[in-house]
């Protein structure tokens, strides 16, 4: 079930990891935005203990998304289940006004310690699922299910390593151009139909009544190119700030993450 096969390294599979390289970045960046904003209503020393808990559960619940790829992988209905709930992450994300960061402050303002442990791990839960799911969703249907599942096996180490070496990276882009996530989401949702296509095909081998289409891989990929280029464009021409200035303000986003892991390290989470 969870064996892994290395895909021939073409230039489909680069586009693919080049893709999760983006995707993962800036969703790992606002995963670590949210995080940090989500724990700053509790006293100090709590604001520590919680972000330990909720960067733990990070890890893990990014681990068991990977090995849950591989049952997405093998059955139609839950790649069904994946396209929908994709499809709902892009439209609710350009339908709502707020930010990542002011929805994650107005979700946990007022909250006591374990209900805001509670609600980091649940926001993990949504960003490891919305990574895990883009991945899957990009593998090519024709390939080997052994050989798809190392390729979202690469992508979530990736976005673990995102989170913590290239967070300021990410962060310092988001925060002098915000509307960069709108990029992101706009390559969720074209992935999304993607996803949805390749559902049909394979509920339409089951069940014959089911209406099938056909998106070429030619197509997928220069429109993906399109949404980057053009959106990449587009969200860069009004900086929301100076570079310094998102330069401080994402230091200090990595700063109190640091300063978490490091107490982790040595036993001491509550900031003792």
């Amino acid at each position: 079930m969870f064996g892994l096969e290395m895909p021939p390294l073409n230039a489909e599979t680069w586009a693919i990891l080049g893709t999760l390289v983006l995707l993962e970045g800036l969703l790992s960046a606002d995963n670590a935005l949210v995080l940090a904003v989500m724990v700053r209503h509790l006293a100090g020393d709590l604001q520590r203990k919680a972000l330990a808990y909720g960067i733990g559960g990070a890890v893990v619940l990014r681990i068991l998304g990977v090995l849950l790829a591989s049952y997405v992988l093998e059955y139609w209905w839950l790649r069904a289940f994946g396209a929908l709930y994709l499809a709902y992450l892009a439209i609710s994300h350009f339908l709502k006004h707020k930010t990542s960061e002011e929805d994650g402050a107005g979700k946990a303002r007022g909250r006591g310690f374990w209900a805001t442990v509670v609600l980091l791990n649940l926001t993990d839960l949504a960003f490891s699922v919305d990574s895990i799911l883009a991945g899957v969703a990009l593998i090519p249907r024709d390939m080997p299910p052994q050989q798809g599942l190392t390729i979202v096996v690469i992508g979530g180490i990736i976005g673990l390593i995102l989170m913590r070496f290239a967070a300021t990276i990410f962060l310092r882009v988001l925060n002098r151009y915000p509307a960069m996530d709108n990029v992101a989401y706009a390559l969720v949702g074209w992935i999304a139909v993607k996803l949805g296509v390749e559902t049909l095909e394979a509920a339409h081998e089951v069940y014959p009544a089911v209406p099938t289409f056909h998106l070429p891989q030619t197509l997928f990929w220069t429109v993906m190119a399109a949404i980057a280029v053009i959106g990449t464009f587009l969200a860069t021409r009004k900086p929301a700030m100076t570079e310094a200035a998102a330069e401080a303000k994402a230091e200090r986003v990595v700063h109190t993450i640091d300063d978490m892991v490091v107490d982790a390290a040595d036993g001491r989470i509550d900031g003792r």
